[in-house]
């Protein structure tokens, strides 16, 4: 019996809830840590980049206007699917990062009891940082946090899963919608978390994965008009700049690129970057010192 062919995974983007190929055609090779050949990755173009803000803005209704809790047991089935499919991901870690079986499954572990810490905070976040504010005067002034909107996420370029999913995860938690870039070098753990938001309860359209080089698909993101905030995690200090110039011109929200261990217990920095305060005025009742009332 002669010995059966593998049979090769085709990995592609995922916009809208859907899983196309570049428009472009463009593949590129991706390799493990000693420069073995892995798979062919989709290489996104700008034109992809602006598909999938439209896929992002029209889901933004939806999940920001979800309920809190809701959003977290959405996120609690992610990690239950991950857990399902955890060789896969320790698989995928290894190679991608030079790992031993070993390392990449505490990476794993580490990055599914992430996504469960953050799947937790949505229906805390506001009342960390909302509240009643003491004003002067017969009236009620309340603070509560909004999602910013459409969030372009450059992923960590060395931490392939686990800096992926610790720059992800807050975004949506808070009902923001996300562009995720995923690391240059080592996009298949992006790319298989794609077909687990797929499989999961998360709306298409909340999270896009676009692979590819990472500055070609980033700077259309950052002059987007649509798009309302960008996290540089994964920008190098050159390009970070000149997408920081780039996102001025609509006044995007920024979160510069700075030095993350990814495997400290994350405080809510992240959580808070893409929020926006609204605060509302109302009459308490009372109608002067005495106390009286209507």
């Amino acid at each position: 019996m002669s010995d059966r062919l593998n049979v090769l995974k085709t990995y592609k983007l995922y916009v809208g809830g859907k899983f196309p190929r570049s428009e472009s055609g463009r593949v590129y090779e991706v390799t493990d840590a000693k420069g073995n050949w892995l798979a062919n990755a989709p290489l996104s173009s700008r034109k992809d980049a602006r598909d999938a803000v439209v896929a992002a803005r029209k889901a933004f209704g939806g999940w920001s206007g979800a309920t809190a809790y809701n959003r977290g047991q959405v996120l609690y089935r992610v990690a239950e699917m991950l857990e399902g499919r955890r060789d896969q991901f320790t698989r995928e870690v290894a190679d991608a990062e030079g790992l031993s079986k070993s390392k990449a499954a505490a990476v794993v572990d580490a990055t599914i009891d992430r996504w469960v810490w953050y799947a937790g905070w949505t229906d805390k976040i506001a009342q960390v940082v909302g509240g009643g504010n003491p004003v002067a005067g017969p009236f009620f002034n309340l603070s509560s946090p909004e999602p910013t909107g459409v969030v372009a996420v450059l992923a960590p370029q060395e931490s392939s899963f686990l800096g992926l999913v610790s720059v992800l995860a807050p975004v949506i938690a808070t009902g923001n919608t996300a562009i995720v870039v995923a690391s240059e070098k080592a996009p298949l753990p992006a790319l298989s978390l794609a077909e687990v938001l797929a499989t999961s309860d998360v709306p298409g359209g909340v999270v896009n994965v676009l692979s590819g080089r990472t500055a070609e698909i980033a700077t259309p993101l950052a002059a987007h008009q649509d798009v309302n905030a960008i996290d540089l995690a994964g920008a190098d200090e050159a390009l970070a700049k000149e997408l920081e110039i780039a996102a001025a011109d609509n006044l995007k929200r920024v979160l510069r690129p700075q030095p993350v261990d990814y495997t400290e217990t994350p405080g809510i920095d992240r959580l808070t970057a893409f929020l926006e305060t609204k605060t509302v005025w109302h009459p308490t009742g009372s109608l002067g010192a005495s106390g009286s009332s209507y």
